[in-house]
């Protein structure tokens, strides 16, 4: 009798933690660069800034795991034969945190807002394809004139300017993510705040502290909420990525999406499979001020890029989880073939470093008249130690280099608002596959993005040309044109290609690594 009473008591124990245990809370630490500047993602510009509003929002389309496009709140789509007004059918589960629907409205009110030009969104230019969209966007318009309607609750219009092959792939980006019409209305602009958020992610916001954390919640209306397996997420901003390391180590996170390149042995030997590096479609590189005296010189912009040694950088710098580049495009992108190689890519190094002199002679520079120049960059040991480098390799030419260090959000901040500055680091991962997204950059007319102040009339019109070339090959060739005229002229100097260095505790599942480096938090699991 006691035995078996015994046993009936053990079990019941064993039951009961067994039941707690399945109610048990997952929490997901994250660490994610830096703080966000801000949570509008009519305003956002930054991938760190993505990664969180990617979790809060849903648009027409979203990622899978691969990241991949895949059906959001659009569940299907259909596209005219020429190629000109995409058919969106809204899902019927669709709804915002606080229980609303998400209707064809929601989305038509959005894409209205960020064309605004009273929002000031320094993105829009995304999503420039849209009928009227770039008229509206420069004051030309009125937002009514946009190219979207709602033709009923279900159902979203969206007419282009011309054929736009990638034009799916752009709504993936966070630009397109739909804010809540009622919620923006009532708040303006603190509706990003905690309290007054309403978001139709698998998440919503719950907190945002300053320079410690952002924390994410479940949505529990989110239409796959039952397969969303992170209760809670904290995005941790990790400028510092040796104290990154320590906290990964430490158990304190889950995953950061970055690591210190000077450990990469030590992390390798240490850490095995929890350190992965992979392709990334995205670009390092130094913005040129060409508003500067001396950088105002193509010779002296020339003889900045040749003398720079990108395969030290590549290796020495960065622990060989960077590629040496020699064009903005990095190779391997869609809708493209070679890139725009710069000419000196296969001269050696003693060769380039002579043609670089002989340049700044040329343009009135040498030790009696040196290049003054100040680097500045964002907090980060990778980043101080290639500046140094840098200004190691332009010594020898009479080029005289201070540096300027801040946190990533005042320095983004100072280019974007056009402060003053001579060289600034800086680095572009791609939304989607095509050159186009890295060449818009510096068009004249993209304040957001053309650090370098850089106004040409022939590159714009090859732009503009190639967004009215319906024919791929033919587009390439217009577009690669462009680059030439790009590396010739260096409003930027493309510096290394990215891999994508990701901390993965094998405790976590669903981190697939992809060429967009894009981890929603929906499909991550955590055990133990």
């Amino acid at each position: 009798m006691f035995k078996s009473m015994h046993v009936t008591a053990l079990a019941a124990a064993l039951m009961a933690a067994t039941s707690l245990a399945a109610v048990a809370e997952v929490v997901y630490h994250r660490g994610n660069t830096a703080d966000p500047e801000t949570l509008d993602q009519h305003k956002t510009s930054t991938v760190y800034e993505s990664h969180i509003l990617r979790d809060l929002y849903e648009g027409l389309v979203a990622y899978d795991v691969n990241g991949k496009i895949i059906p959001g709140v659009a569940e299907e789509w259909t596209v005219s034969d020429d190629g000109l007004v995409y058919t969106f059918t809204l899902r019927d589960d669709a709804k915002w945190s606080n229980g609303d629907p998400v209707v064809a409205g929601d989305f038509e009110y959005s894409l209205k807002r960020i064309m605004n030009p009273e929002t000031g969104a320094k993105y829009a230019t995304v999503l420039y394809p849209i009928k009227n969209a770039e008229k509206i966007n420069k004051g030309e318009l009125e937002p009514g004139e946009l190219g979207v309607k709602a033709v009923d609750d279900a159902t979203l219009e969206i007419a282009l300017e011309s054929p736009t092959p990638y034009f799916i792939d752009l709504l993936g980006h966070q630009t397109g993510l739909p804010v809540h019409p009622a919620t923006v209305e009532a708040h303006g602009t603190d509706f990003v705040k905690p309290e007054n958020i309403v978001s139709n992610g698998a998440f919503t916001l719950a907190e945002f502290i300053p320079n410690a954390h952002v924390k994410a919640v479940k949505n529990e209306n989110f239409h796959d909420a039952a397969n969303v397996k992170v209760d809670t997420v904290f995005y941790y901003p990790t400028e510092d990525r040796g104290a990154a390391l320590r906290r990964f180590q430490a158990g304190e996170l889950h995953t950061n999406n970055d690591a210190p390149t000077e450990q990469v042995a030590f992390m390798r030997e240490e850490l095995g499979d929890q350190f992965r590096v992979a392709p990334y479609l995205g670009t390092y590189y130094y913005a040129l001020n060409h508003e500067d005296e001396a950088l105002s010189k193509p010779e002296v912009r020339q003889a900045l890029s040749m003398a720079i040694d990108r395969e030290f950088l590549a290796d020495e710098i960065w622990g060989s989880t960077m590629v040496a580049g020699y064009s903005f495009v990095p190779p391997g992108i869609g809708n493209y073939g070679e890139p725009a190689y710069a000419d000196y890519k296969d001269m050696s190094q003693i060769d380039r470093e002579e043609k670089a002199a002989e340049l700044l002679e040329a343009a009135g520079y040498g030790e009696d008249n040196p290049v003054k120049l100040t680097i500045n960059y964002n907090t980060s040991e990778n980043h101080k130690n290639t500046a140094v480098a840098i200004a190691d390799m332009w010594a020898p030419l009479g080029v005289e280099v201070s540096m300027i260090n801040t946190d990533t959000k005042t320095h983004y901040a100072m280019l974007r608002d056009r402060q003053d500055f001579d060289v600034a680091r800086a680095g572009w991962i791609g939304d989607y596959s095509d050159p186009q997204n890295f060449l818009f950059m510096v068009e004249s007319d993209n304040d957001g993005f053309n650090y370098a102040r850089y106004d040409n009339p022939e590159y714009d019109a090859l732009m503009d040309e190639a967004a009215a070339t319906v024919d791929l090959e033919k587009r390439a060739a217009i577009l690669k044109n462009a680059e030439e005229v790009f590396m010739r002229d260096l409003p930027f100097i493309p510096l290394m290609y990215y891999g994508s260095l990701n901390l993965v505790s094998d405790k976590v599942s669903g981190f697939e690594d992809n060429l967009l480096n894009i981890h929603p938090t929906r499909w991550i699991g955590i055990s133990g």
